[in-house]
């Protein structure tokens, strides 16, 4: 800029999209050739020889424009989005002063209470109560297995989870419910002939013990299984009563043998009494006699 001169003109300011394609355009023209400055042009016909290249070429660097950055919300739109925003409308009386609602109870149906009374009757009238889960299997295997049973006296009921656990839940028995959750029976009998129930099950592996209560006691699956390996109760009261019967026989023996052998010592003291009032040899007393053996 020259001293005391006029200032130069000024250029006028381009938008990015009013010469971009034109000057694109021409770069497309010197990488071809055909641009200003370029060699001579090629007949198009021509074939490409192998060692030509462009003249231009450009290559793109750098990454994309990331766009999406965030941005704090217009101050304005803050306001409205909190003056907008949903707010619950309150309860015109206070629940605590409204009316409890009556809770209708579903009444049962008589066919629902015989059967519940029926499970009752099970439970207060067996010694030995089951649970076993039932799988499917062919109705010849179940009416095998109800034949074998009942040759002990053993019964099988099918109860419904909905009729026994309300019953359970109200009784002494109310430890049984974890077991009464699919589909489930119950072999009872009124004597507790565990070991004929085990030796059936085996040969049914479609019913899976999982518990029993057996003389009102709540017993697992290995608490059965030992159960079953104890003695009979016959067996085990004479095996008690012959224990108990030792001991007193034994101390009553203890007990007489001092005055039994007190008196021995006094009979054969009289009888050498009398034999030197009388002067005839004493005869030997039985103790005398049965230590000279």
């Amino acid at each position: 800029m020259r001293a005391g001169g006029p200032p130069p003109p000024l250029r006028p300011l381009r938008s990015r999209g009013q010469d971009g394609g034109a000057e694109r355009r021409r770069r497309r023209a010197m990488a071809a050739g055909r641009g200003p400055g370029a060699g001579p042009e090629r007949c198009p016909c021509a074939p490409l020889s192998s060692g030509w290249l462009p003249a231009l070429q450009f290559v793109r660097r750098g990454s994309k424009a990331v766009t999406r950055h965030w941005k704090a919300m217009h101050f304005q739109r803050q306001k409205l989005m909190a003056v907008t925003e949903y707010v619950a409308p309150r309860p015109a009386v206070p629940p605590r002063c409204l009316a409890p609602r009556k809770e209708t109870r579903e009444e049962d149906n008589g066919y629902v209470r015989l059967l519940r009374r029926q499970v009752e009757e099970v439970f207060r009238n067996n010694r030995l109560i089951a649970v076993c889960q039932y799988n499917s299997m062919p109705g010849e295997d179940v009416v095998l297995m109800r034949h074998y049973l009942r040759k002990h006296n053993i019964e099988v009921k099918f109860v419904l989870n909905e009729i026994v656990r309300p019953v359970l839940s109200q009784s002494k028995y109310k430890n049984l419910l974890p077991l009464f959750v699919a589909r489930n029976i119950l072999l009872v009998s009124r004597e507790a002939k565990v070991k004929e129930m085990l030796r059936v099950l085996k040969g049914v592996p479609q019913i899976n013990l999982l518990g029993a209560c057996i003389d009102d006691t709540i017993l697992s699956r290995k608490g059965v299984e030992n159960f079953a390996k104890l003695p009979s109760l016959e067996a085990s009261q004479g095996q008690t009563v012959g224990a108990l019967a030792l001991l007193p026989s034994q101390t009553s023996s203890l007990l007489q043998r001092g005055s039994a052998h007190l008196t021995a010592l006094l009979d054969q003291h009289i009888r050498r009494l009398q034999a030197g009032e009388t002067g005839s040899p004493a005869e030997p007393g039985p103790a005398q006699s049965s230590g000279a053996h």
